[in-house]
């Protein structure tokens, strides 16, 4: 076993988060050890611990991170010590009939909520967030969750790129398919949010209305390139058709996660138009549509997973942007935190202030 490193648990439900000590496990055949240097605080970290997901305990935090390879096991070949990474928390199998069809984002043994991987907390097993398990010092994942960037960008950038920027846009560019001159709503300002944002304008939307429950982000929506920002309302349908001739917009985004959103965003949208949901909400929230609605309206409601990516391809394009100024992404970090300021994130993240805390280690 590996030194002791710091993580942070929840020990079971409903117990806030703490940063204890646990033990990695070996590193085996086509595994890597990675030190953390940069993870998001994300909605779905926030999912594990408010009941819309209802993980295993002992749980370790966290999924969005970035950080350098420092130990490889045999048989590796994508990755070398040394090596700057993003970690992918959807890594697919490229067997299963959803990898050879073409949709390695749903593939069959990806997206699990929470994985045992070895690691020990007072000699009991835990769990890890999403395979990873990210809000610790190091991390041992198998090497198709570790995606090389390159050196020059920063670790910050890397993290986000892994979750909240691959999801946004792709969401925008693949499920949606956003084109110039388009109308676009965007409902839920987070770091989703607010890559949809900028991905949409990057697409050449005419319109981009950036919806949230929180004046304070209308800095951050006009900063990722929102043309017009309102406050949400129960008028909000007819406030999006005032500013889009009468009809509606082309596309809505829905990046909160709640049936009473999607049901504005429906609400928002043009006969014929299209609605994307990229929120993840919960099991027992449910939508409500008429049947007669579906019919006469002519939209398509459909669900963005992942941003719709295969993230070996998608992640390194992304980095690329980033690097060539031609994808935004810093103006998403609002805080850079240490491990034991993750709680508190999580609560700024409940109340909608903000976009993404980041843990910089």
């Amino acid at each position: 076993m590996t030194a002791y490193i710091e993580g942070l648990v929840v020990r079971s439900p409903g117990v806030p988060p703490e940063l204890v000590q646990l033990h990695l496990p070996e590193v085996g055949p086509g595994q890597v050890r990675v030190r953390i240097r940069a993870a998001g605080v994300c909605h779905s970290d926030l999912a594990m611990l408010d009941g819309t997901l209802t993980p295993p305990h002992p749980l370790v935090l966290g999924h969005e991170a970035a950080g350098e390879v420092v130990e490889v096991g045999a048989h590796v070949t994508r990755v070398a010590v040394g090596d700057h990474v993003a970690l992918n928390w959807s890594p697919v199998c490229r067997t299963c009939w959803f990898c050879t069809h073409g949709e390695p984002w749903l593939c069959a043994t990806a997206n699990v909520a929470a994985l045992e991987n070895g690691m020990t907390l007072d000699g009991a097993p835990v769990h890890v967030t999403l395979g990873l398990g990210a809000f610790a010092e190091q991390v041992v994942v198998p090497e198709n969750a570790a995606i090389g960037v390159p050196e020059e960008l920063p670790w910050e950038s890397a993290a986000l790129l892994g979750c909240a920027v691959l999801t946004g846009a792709g969401a925008v560019r693949n499920t949606a398919r956003v084109a110039p001159g388009d109308a676009v709503l965007v409902l839920g300002l987070g770091g989703v949010g607010l890559t949809v944002v900028a991905a949409a304008r990057a697409a050449g939307a005419a319109q981009v209305i950036a919806v949230d429950v929180a004046e304070s982000k209308k800095a951050l929506a006009e900063a990722a390139g929102a043309t017009e920002f309102l406050v949400a309302a129960d008028t909000l349908s007819k406030d999006i058709r005032v500013r889009t001739q009468g009809r509606g917009v082309d596309h809505a985004f829905e990046c909160v996660g709640k049936a009473a959103t999607i049901r504005a965003a429906w609400r928002a949208t043009r006969r014929g138009g299209h609605v994307t949901v990229v929120g993840m909400g919960r099991a027992d929230d449910q939508l409500q549509l008429s049947a007669l609605d579906i019919f006469t309206s002519a939209r398509t409601l459909r669900a963005s997973v992942y941003g719709a990516a295969d993230p070996d391809v998608a992640l390194p394009e992304l980095a690329r942007e980033v690097l060539e100024g031609r994808l935004a992404v810093d103006h998403l970090v609002t805080d850079r935190i240490g491990l034991a300021d993750v709680p508190a994130a999580f609560e700024r993240m409940a109340r909608g202030e903000g976009a993404r805390s980041v843990v910089v280690l």
